[in-house]
């Protein structure tokens, strides 16, 4: 069974002994074993492993794992040390840099900001190698829904950043008022021009962090 080995473990335990899981568990042993799946099956929960549930400060949501060899490790927009970083990636340390003044990294590797208390959470956890979205409607919704969830219900405030329709439409469970949502188009290539570029998220959570009394996120990859 999944040992994520910090207090996910406990919070999620429901959905982990859930049928639903069960079944998207032999969904997934299918897939592997039939087709080549990113990322691999150690790194499919990365995300909540690198960051717990107490030291969550924002949650960056993707859409699923990207679909192409040795690029995807688990936490949404981000690809190993070494791999060129994607056009959304290159997208998201332009407008990091626009927002900020922090220096565009060379790196791709997002792992620093999971560790700093980002939630790099995919809305879908696995996919078939050049089939976006391939593993959509399997069950993997209603974990990620979960998480969301659990994380509405905490009392200290939580930035929830939600970049594209698949990440928008988790909105519906954010309902506590303590917490804050910033939403915007994806920062594909496609869609980046209508409203992600300018969108000012990095600064406006740390400014927000700040208010309530929680040490701004360090956004800076380069040390």
């Amino acid at each position: 069974m999944v040992h994520l080995g910090n207090s996910w473990d406990s919070i999620l335990a429901e959905e982990f002994s859930s049928s639903w899981y069960m079944q998207l568990r032999e969904f997934l042993k299918y897939e592997y074993s039939h087709y080549r799946i990113y990322p691999g099956m150690y790194d499919i929960f990365n995300a909540l492993k690198l960051t717990d549930y107490d030291s969550v400060k924002a949650v960056i949501l993707g859409q699923d794992p990207y679909h192409g060899a040795g690029q995807a490790h688990g936490l949404c927009f981000s690809v190993r040390e070494g791999v060129e970083p994607p056009p959304s990636l290159k997208n998201i340390f332009r407008e990091l840099h626009e927002d900020t003044g922090v220096p565009i990294p060379v790196s791709g590797e997002l792992t620093k900001w999971a560790q700093r208390g980002v939630l790099l959470l995919n809305t879908t956890l696995t996919v078939r190698e050049g089939r976006p979205q391939s593993h959509k409607g399997h069950g993997w919704e209603l974990l990620t829904d979960a998480v969301i969830r659990k994380l509405n219900e905490r009392e200290r405030p939580v930035v929830f950043i939600l970049w594209g329709s698949n990440a928008r439409a988790k909105k519906q469970f954010i309902t506590a008022p303590q917490h804050l949502v910033l939403e915007s188009a994806h920062p594909s290539p496609l869609s980046a021009y209508n409203g992600f570029f300018g969108g000012r998220h990095f600064s406006k959570t740390n400014a927000f962090l700040a208010r309530n009394g929680i040490p701004p996120i360090d956004w800076d990859l380069t040390h």
